[in-house]
């Protein structure tokens, strides 16, 4: 069973990191085409979820289960996902593969993120201004650049220059500032609400049953363009079994409730 769950499909794989990658081309052309406040807005909505979607594709390839090959895993995770979102993929997959390694207990690297909900709704209201005025966004982007120091920065500015060519060669270069735009805020917004869905809240944040620390929530259409990208919402299964990649985990979900 694990092993019929843990296979890999390199062309499920490719086709994940293109249509991720086709539906941002598709937001910015919405906007190019129909350059209206209303439009601007709801690119900034559906850009934020598929730069947690180019996250997702990050963290699969962290964990080696995107695609069959190692190197593909590699540069795909580093070049077409955390490049773009100011992340380092080998940093992340260190932290991430000790936060599965530690879950439910105090040790979770990641637990700052989700151990005080559930918190009071004023409270949240303020997380969610600071989110969406792009405070959170400074402070992260403060932090990576800190942390993962000037090569990694210099990698965030390649792909940066590279996205404003692309969009300047169509004559609509200033479409670039919907990106940092997004990922300060409604991405900001996204990456709060995954934690608290994931681990906020649970039956037992310290007991090392993943049933019980972390929780699997049904996502609906609109979820799956913000907040639930690429089956991420299957957190549970996720957690019993990392190997399973990410377009798997729908139907390991079914198996599990049979």
């Amino acid at each position: 069973e694990i092993r019929y769950f843990s296979r890999k499909s390199d062309a499920k794989a490719l086709w994940l990191v293109v249509s991720n990658w086709a539906m941002i081309i598709a937001i910015f052309a919405m906007v190019a085409l129909w350059t209206h406040p209303v439009s601007i807005v709801l690119a900034i909505i559906l850009m934020g979820g598929r730069q947690l979607g180019l996250g997702i594709i990050m963290h699969e390839c962290g964990h080696g289960s995107l695609f069959n090959k190692w190197s593909h895993n590699k540069f795909a995770g580093q070049w077409l996902a955390a490049a773009f979102i100011y992340n380092n993929a080998k940093d992340y997959r260190i932290g991430h593969g000790k936060h599965h390694r530690t879950g439910g207990t105090e040790d979770d690297p990641d637990l700052s993120n989700y151990r005080n909900y559930a918190v009071s709704r004023s409270s949240f209201a303020r997380k969610v201004v600071r989110d969406l005025t792009g405070i959170t966004g400074i402070k992260i982007f403060y932090y990576s650049a800190k942390k993962f120091g000037p090569k990694n920065v210099a990698c965030w500015i390649a792909t940066s220059v590279l996205m404003w060519a692309v969009l300047f060669a169509t004559g609509n270069g200033w479409l670039y500032l919907l990106w940092p735009v997004s990922w300060l805020t409604s991405y900001s917004l996204y990456m709060r609400i995954r934690n608290a869905a994931e681990h906020g809240a649970v039956p037992d944040l310290f007991d090392p049953d993943p049933t019980r620390h972390t929780r699997t929530t049904y996502a609906r259409w609109w979820e799956r363009l913000t907040v639930a990208p690429n089956c991420v919402n299957y957190h549970i299964e996720h957690h019993i079994l990392a190997s399973v990649p990410c377009y798997r985990l729908k139907e390991f979900h079914a198996f599990l409730k049979k």
